[in-house]
């Protein structure tokens, strides 16, 4: 548990800020006595969450407004760590799985640019991807691991089918692991996508990213001790990762190791301020 200080402190928020959003009721926080609360790790990680909308110029009042209007709007009993927040320009958006929606007037939302662009490039792909597949002259695992990144945007399936031929051509090749990993875990082929992070690890062990997600996939998985051990291998290899600084923080936190937990607080609050 966190005092109203220290959560301040490590958010880079001050007390008042903190304040102001217990008052606005969307936080768990424990009263300790008749003058003093008390914060739990989710009431930190929402609060990461409110910094990192007013860091994107959502104003104070506001984001403590849409942080109340969405608690109102989940089912009873799914917290709001439970969804991705994040702004786009002056728009708070939120996410849960394929839904998107805006909190303040409780719309759906597409992703208009990005699904026009898929719209308008889907056919071109299909095409590079059949003429790929059809051509006598076999393309290098580099051309395949190319081509698998420019259909990732609207042929997700080819783009699997492309990194597959590229790391069937070369087992050793690092980039086609990590990005096929990244397809597999997204479409939730957790064990699929595990064995191919730790592939490109063993191809290329000061990859941070293969690390990270590797950390990401184990934590989907359950696999706590283990998705702890990877992020701990990601920092090693880069210690300004501030994502996996907070990941560990809040695993670590998880297992009731405080002092660890608080560490890498620490270290993201440096990195992230």
């Amino acid at each position: 548990m966190y005092s109203t200080t220290e959560v301040a402190k490590l958010l880079g928020l001050s007390p008042a800020q903190v304040r102001g959003y217990v008052r606005s009721g969307f936080l768990q926080t424990i009263p300790a006595d008749k003058k003093r609360l008390i914060f739990s790790f989710q009431d930190l990680v929402l609060l990461r969450t409110a910094k990192g909308l007013m860091d994107a110029q959502i104003a104070s009042r506001r984001v403590r407004t849409v942080l109340k209007k969405l608690k109102d709007q989940l089912p009873t009993g799914r917290p709001l760590t439970g969804v991705a927040i994040s702004a786009e320009g002056n728009r708070v958006v939120v996410r849960d799985g394929q839904t998107r929606w805006n909190p303040e007037n409780g719309q759906g939302l597409f992703d208009f640019d990005v699904s026009a662009l898929a719209r308008k490039v889907a056919p071109i792909l299909a095409k590079s991807a059949r003429q790929a597949r059809l051509q006598k002259e076999e393309r290098s695992a580099e051309e395949w691991y190319q081509l698998g990144c420019d259909l990732e945007v609207a042929q997700p399936t080819d783009a699997r089918d492309a990194y597959r031929r590229s790391i069937e051509l070369n087992p050793s090749h690092a980039d086609a692991h990590v990005n096929l990993g990244r397809l597999l875990h997204e479409h939730g082929e957790l064990d699929a996508a595990e064995a191919h992070y730790r592939v490109a690890l063993t191809a290329r062990a000061d990859d941070s990213t293969a690390a990270f997600n590797l950390g990401v996939v184990l934590e989907d998985a359950g696999k706590i001790d283990e998705a702890i051990a990877s992020y701990e291998s990601c920092l090693r290899i880069d210690a300004r990762s501030a994502d996996a600084h907070f990941n560990v923080a809040r695993l670590y936190e998880r297992s009731g190791r405080t002092m660890l937990a608080l560490r890498h607080l620490k270290e993201y609050r440096e990195l992230t301020t």
